[in-house]
């Protein structure tokens, strides 16, 4: 073996050991921030979710973003509870209707199976909803009229 190949597989091996890893704190709440946190495609609803059971979900602020784009780009922010740290966030986005109401279904399901503390379990999360053609929209968050919007 070369000497320069010997000294780059250590120098490697030294870096690698010098790496920093980071684990995820499981009490911390979820945020689309956090780049540990799952991803938006992970509260979009599923045919796996036929199996769980579906909750609710207390939501404690709901905000309509618009980022500086063009066209422009809607994004919902959120903050609330699950139920219990089992719970898994759902979150279903439907398309404008002939009101141009847009309608948001925020929900949680859970395997009932599953034994589970009985806490709540914060989140806080930005869903991007995308854009929308020329028009004035309602935003309907849980059956509740949370915005009006122009895009």
């Amino acid at each position: 073996m070369k000497k320069s190949t010997f000294i780059s597989i250590i120098f490697g091996i030294l870096l690698s050991a010098c790496a920093t890893t980071s684990t995820p704190n499981p009490d911390a709440p979820v945020s689309s921030d956090d780049p540990s946190a799952p991803s938006d495609s992970n509260f979009i609803p599923s045919p796996a979710d036929s199996a769980l059971t579906r909750g609710n979900v207390t939501l404690s602020n709901v905000e309509l973003l618009t980022m500086e784009s063009f066209p422009l780009q809607f994004m919902l922010s959120l903050k609330g509870d699950l139920p219990t740290p089992c719970h898994q966030l759902r979150i279903a986005v439907s398309a404008p209707n002939a009101k141009n109401e847009i309608g948001v279904d925020v929900y949680s399901v859970v395997d009932p199976n599953e034994i589970c503390a009985q806490v709540l379990e914060p989140f806080e999360v930005n869903y991007p909803l995308g854009s929308y053609p020329t028009g004035h929209y309602i935003l309907i968050v849980n059956g509740i009229q949370e915005a009006e919007f122009d895009a």
